[in-house]
């Protein structure tokens, strides 16, 4: 007989809703005012509590168990905590995907989650059906939203109470897995990776933690799992209009809306969010006066994006930019006044970009720069000296509670991906970096990304960072034409608007002189719009443009 196992954590969630039943848990978008803006319905944590036991027990019935794992194609939204609170009160396993990837990839890797339930929207359930192959193992597939005519199960006929209280269960261990979530395959292939119960409690203490164990209040979430983190912490979860494939284009006009209506206290955004916003409040003089605390991630914050948050901010606010992974999140995180204190500064002139200490209870560590596995610790040991090579910059791996130690999919990556030391597994992230003598982690660019030249290797970010500085330049990205090992640095240029070509050029190249780091760049080129991932739409695709500098030289020769 399976045991009935429950997700720990769950237990804050029961205290919240036992304290504060009438709260609003999920306040989510839904019509438009007659002025344009978004009309806005609540869900209390009584009602979330209740409908998720409600998906718990016809889950159950259904037949889906402990340990099952469910495929969960759900639009941000009330429905998606409600389902995933259901799984996590009954052990179940949720498998999470970005269907912006592609469908073919989203398909590929579907199929190797071997997944026996699909609780999806109407468009998620046609391509499990006109693609069944991928889907052999679903035994139990659940419909979400859609016509009423809609054939099979569907979560509006499970209903939003219980029939029944949910039976005793016990807390599941802490390695147990609790949900699968896959990376977005935007600097190599999509891996699934295995969070388990611990992990995602370890992520609930570093954001209490981070936040100095203040209330969280009021949060806008523009991030699924930031959600799930907030409702254990008892906080009223705003939900602004977005397309989750497109966060970029939410309108900052909507994000201003709720911060007033909702009194907004701590935002959880990507840079492809912030800089609208910002520059929508520096045009029209919109007001964020309640915001206290701004949490960024899924890429590299803009310095100067941080510095003119803090002029539109209240006085006492914090900017933290964040730095993590699928894997590992958070990682690292560091507060804008320690940031602007001279921290940019050096990043200009090539030190890597700091992205602080490491997060509560995680380490961090060096090893030299390798695609080849490296199975023990004694094995990166072993390769210590060859950081003298790149002037002490190699791949970061961290360990840590919050840090995932293994992939469910493919095998290959658990081999590639991490590092066994005696009971603690190291997980290589595939960034580049330095710890600096205050344990400040300085960031300089993904692995996979780096340049290697004759003379030596270069490093995406920490270059980048010289010529960013340059007026007119929106960014910059480094690619290397032609094989490791003799490649010729290039440097990719977006220009703002407005900029004048040839005399962003003419400074680039005085620049370029100024710096060791930047000195060996042979060339620039301008580019109408990078290519960004599709999960935060802020992380340049420099193996796409790449291909495009390359091009480019040899139609020019």
């Amino acid at each position: 007989m399976t045991t009935a196992i429950y997700w720990r954590a769950l237990d804050r969630f029961s205290a919240v809703v036992a304290d504060h039943p009438d709260r609003e848990a999920v306040i989510y978008p839904a019509g438009r005012t007659a002025a344009g803006l978004p009309e806005y319905r609540q869900l209390s944590y009584a009602e979330l509590d209740e409908w998720s036991d409600a998906i718990a027990e016809k889950a159950l019935e259904s037949g889906i168990t402990p340990g099952l794992r469910t495929i969960v194609l759900v639009r941000p939204g009330p429905e998606l905590y409600a389902v995933l609170y259901g799984l996590f009160k009954i052990g179940a396993v949720p498998v999470v995907i970005d269907p912006g990837m592609g469908l073919f990839k989203m398909l590929r890797c579907l199929q190797a989650a071997d997944a026996g339930a699909f609780i999806g929207v109407p468009e998620a359930q046609g391509v499990r059906i006109v693609f069944r192959a991928y889907f052999r193992k679903v035994k139990v597939a659940i419909t979400v939203g859609g016509p009423s005519f809609w054939p099979g199960p569907t979560l509006e006929g499970w209903g939003r109470k219980p029939v029944a209280p949910l039976p005793d269960r016990t807390p599941a261990p802490d390695t147990d897995p609790l949900l699968i979530a896959y990376t977005t395959g935007s600097t190599g292939p999509a891996k699934a990776v295995v969070l388990t119960h611990g992990n995602l409690a370890a992520m609930i203490d570093q954001v209490d933690a981070a936040r100095e164990h203040v209330p969280p209040g009021t949060s806008l979430i523009t991030a699924a799992v930031a959600g799930i983190l907030e409702l254990l912490l008892g906080s009223r979860c705003v939900l602004p209009p977005l397309i989750p494939s497109k966060v970029g284009a939410t309108d900052p006009a909507h994000v201003v809306d709720a911060v007033a209506r909702f009194g907004v206290r701590t935002m959880f955004a990507s840079p492809a969010v912030l800089i609208p916003l910002l520059r929508h409040v520096e045009e029209h003089g919109a007001q964020l006066e309640t915001l206290q605390s701004i949490y960024s991630g899924g890429a590299p914050v803009p310095d100067w994006c941080i510095e003119q948050l803090r002029k539109v901010l209240p006085e006492d606010a914090k900017v933290y930019s964040g730095y993590g992974a699928t894997e590992a999140l958070p990682m690292a995180t560091i507060e804008s006044r320690e940031l602007l204190s001279g921290l940019v500064a050096e990043a200009h002139r090539g030190h890597g970009v700091c992205v602080g200490r490491p997060a509560k209870d995680v380490r961090a560590r060096i090893v030299a720069i390798t695609e080849d596995a490296l199975p023990t610790w004694a094995d990166a040991e072993a390769r210590a000296a060859e950081l003298a090579k790149s002037r002490g910059i190699g791949e970061l791996v961290v360990a840590g509670p919050n840090v995932s130690t293994r992939y469910f999919w493919p095998e290959q990556a658990n081999r590639s991906g991490k590092i066994v030391d005696g009971e603690t597994v190291w997980h290589r992230t595939g960034d580049l970096a330095w710890i600096d003598d205050e344990g400040r982690i300085r960031f300089c660019g993904r692995k996979s990304q780096h340049v290697v030249t004759a003379d030596g290797p270069m490093f995406t970010v920490q270059v980048e960072q010289v010529f960013n500085t340059v007026p007119g330049v929106a960014r910059t990205a480094l690619v290397g034409i032609g094989e490791r090992g003799g490649q010729r640095p290039v440097l990719c240029v977006e220009l703002e608007s407005g900029a004048d070509r040839g005399a962003v050029e003419t400074r680039l190249r005085e620049r370029r002189a100024e710096f060791e780091v930047s000195e060996p760049v042979t060339g620039f080129l301008f580019h109408p719009g990078f290519p960004v991932d599709i999960r935060h739409n802020a992380k340049i695709g420099r193996e796409k443009l790449a291909v495009w500098a390359a091009k480019q030289l040899q139609e020019a020769q």
